[in-house]
Formats: C-alpha cells, structure tokens, sequence
C-alpha cells in the first residue's frame, strides 16, 4: 500500500509512517520482521562490529538459533543501510533557507536518519543557527507554559540573535503578547468564523451580498 494511503487512513504523520517502513526498532505495523524482534540486539552489534553483508548476517543468526528466512534478515540490512546513507557531496551542499528551517523546527524523532546528520553538520558549523533553534524552542515553551515572567528576559536575548527582527516585533507589541500568554481569551472563534464566511462566498462565486450573507451564515429573513 503506498504511504500516502497508510497515512491516511492511520491519521499518523508521513514521517513515522515511513521510518516504521524503513523497519523501525519498535513499532506497530512492522509485520514480517516481527521474527527479528528478539536477535535485533545481536543484529546491531554485528552491523556496528562491521557486518554489513545481509546473506552473512543471517548466517551468523542461524547459530545463534534464529529459523527465519534469508530475505528477511537481507531487507532489514537494506533498510538500516539506506537510513545511515548520507554522501559527503549531501553534508557539502548548502541546503535551502527553506530546509534549513523545517529541519530545526521539527522533533528530532521525527526526523531521517540523513536529516539527523544533515542537522548534526549546520549546528556544528553554524552555531549561531543552534542558538537561534533554542530561542525558538524556549518561545514556544513560554507560550505553552504561559510563562510570562520569562517574555523580558527573552526579548533581551534575542535581540542579539539571528530572530533579532522577531524578536523587535515582539517588543513592539509586548501588550498585546503578553495579553496572550496571559489571558485565555483566543480569537479562534473569529477566525473560524471568517473562514465560514469565505466559504460561502466562494460557493456563490464571489457575487453574494451583505443581505445574502447574512442569511445564508445566521438564517436572518
């Protein structure tokens, strides 16, 4: 079944989806590897001492007691050996502004194997950017957490940061921010209701009146 169809039919992200594809250690749809569950310590032990060779791999099971197939044991060194692939023209090539950002606001486990290393080789060259993720990461935490004590002391740092620019415009409209985090107002309904509102006018292609609207959004006469 291709991905796109599990995902939507398990409601799970593309990414878990196709890492549990790939033969995840532990997961819930992996099937015909589940002969493997109990020898994958001794698999990566041989994978790690440098056995790479899928047909050698399951010789060296068979003495250890295992009775699965060869194909089996040749489509999990395929898998491990494809999500550890990475060339060194991939980690030179400069990514997209683009990339870069999806990389550093994503889970770590939701990540590739390749993306890791690809992530791994910015912050270490870039530290800047590394910096930058975790102002992020303590802005989303702020705002999960109301923390507003913490909003100053932030704004300060920043400032002198590579998110300077957002950081100036949360200071220039600190009020309103920390009114957010603050209060448990939300103008979610309003926007809900806006994206109704829209609806119903792209249906009557754009040509509907104030007194149309009304009636079709509130059933006013």
């Amino acid at each position: 079944m291709p991905l796109k169809e599990i995902v939507r039919r398990t409601g799970h992200s593309r990414n878990l989806v196709r890492q549990i594809s790939r033969g995840g250690g532990t997961d819930m749809f992996r099937t015909r590897q589940s002969t493997l569950d109990g020898h994958l310590p001794f698999l990566d032990a041989q994978w790690l001492g440098g056995c790479r060779n899928g047909a050698e791999l399951w010789r060296r099971l068979k003495g250890q007691g295992f009775e699965g197939s060869l194909r089996v044991v040749a489509e999990w060194a395929t898998r491990r050996r494809r999500a550890e692939t990475i060339s060194h023209q991939q980690l030179q090539k400069v990514p997209a502004a683009r990339t870069i950002a999806q990389l550093m606001t994503t889970k770590r486990d939701h990540l590739t194997k390749a993306e890791t290393v690809t992530l791994a080789v910015i912050e270490q060259n870039v530290p800047m950017l590394a910096d930058a993720q975790a102002l992020v990461g303590r802005f989303h935490a702020m705002i999960r957490k109301k923390a507003e004590m913490e909003l100053e002391p932030w704004i300060d740092e920043s400032k002198r940061s590579l998110i300077a620019s957002f950081a100036n415009g949360i200071a220039n409209d600190k009020g309103a921010v920390h009114a957010a985090i603050t209060q448990p107002w939300s103008n979610g309904q309003v926007e809900a209701q806006i994206t109704k509102l829209k609806l119903v006018k792209r249906q009557m292609y754009g040509r509907a009146k104030l007194d149309l609207l009304q009636a079709r959004l509130i059933g006013a006469p």
